[in-house]
């Protein structure tokens, strides 16, 4: 497995945690979904099976998850971890690498290559989330709790709402964090957030015009959503496929309803068959293939 290196550095007035596991060869930003941290069940095993095929990986807790600080700034969020990516590959110094991304993961992926392309060689992308579903889904579970608490309560309000609570739990510094924010820019900010999750023409991933996609010109490997996924919709990853010119296009290497049965488990509340991102340790065969080509 090799070495494994946790630390963190402070970039755009915030801590980033992360950790690099390998001890030699190419490295590789491995980002998930959603405002999951790194140590979420499913990302580590695939890290590892990219380590096991000669690769350095690097594992980030973006702003706003795990144990980082939250930070809110931004065309969007995913615009905000870029940026922090950006300033987190400079300061490690690590020159051009291969992002891969889930999910959130994945239009964070991409966003950064639009706007930082020096620092990209290859990017893979699977689950990438689109459509009105899972656009929509996506702003009123991550934004709305938050802005509305802040617009009836303020400030005070967001430490009391659990998604905040868990991440002061993790890293106490974020409580003062949150109260430091000023009322009425952090609604702004939100509403602006939210909008970038608003569908619009000529925008098949909401908040990035489809003419920025030019600028990715690394070799790009995208998996496809499933067939029935309405988080990340088949149609999304076939557009986004026609987006980057010279992509290649896989079917799913996990079951085409994977992510319809997991979700079912976490709502459940039973004992889950597998977590939203146990699944993703079936694609490195087909990653290190692509990284090798």
């Amino acid at each position: 497995m090799g070495s494994v290196e946790i630390s963190s550095v402070e970039i755009n007035g915030g801590r980033v945690v992360y950790e690099i596991l390998g001890e030699a060869g190419e490295l590789i930003v491995l980002t998930p979904g959603g405002r999951f941290g790194m140590d979420i069940p499913g990302v580590r095993p695939l890290a590892r099976a990219l380590v096991d095929g000669g690769y350095r990986v690097l594992l980030w807790d973006r702003p706003n998850c795990g144990d980082s600080d939250v930070q809110f700034y931004g065309q969007s969020e995913s615009h905000m971890r870029a940026q922090t990516l950006h300033g987190l590959l400079t300061a490690l110094d690590t020159g051009p690498c291969v992002l891969a991304g889930g999910s959130g993961g994945a239009r964070d992926s991409m966003i950064t290559a639009i706007l930082y392309p020096e620092l990209v060689e290859r990017l893979v992308l699977w689950n990438i989330v689109g459509g009105v579903y899972g656009s929509f889904n996506l702003g009123s579970y991550y934004i709305m709790p938050s802005l509305q608490a802040a617009r009836a309560g303020g400030v005070e309000s967001l430490v009391r709402l659990r998604e905040w609570r868990e991440l002061i739990e993790r890293n106490p510094a974020n409580k003062e964090r949150l109260l430091a924010l000023d009322r009425d820019e952090f609604v702004r900010l939100q509403l602006r957030w939210l909008n970038a999750y608003v569908p619009k023409p000529g925008q098949t991933i909401p908040g990035v015009e489809d003419e920025l996609f030019d600028g990715i010109t690394v070799p790009t490997l995208i998996i496809r959503g499933g067939e029935n996924d309405l988080d990340h919709p088949k149609r999304t990853s076939l557009e986004v496929s026609c987006l980057i010119r010279g992509s290649v296009l896989i079917d799913p290497p996990w079951p085409e309803d994977a992510w319809e049965r997991a979700m079912e488990d976490r709502a459940s509340g039973k004992v889950n068959r597998y977590n939203l991102f146990d699944t993703w340790v079936l694609a490195a065969p087909a990653i290190l293939r692509f990284l090798s080509s």
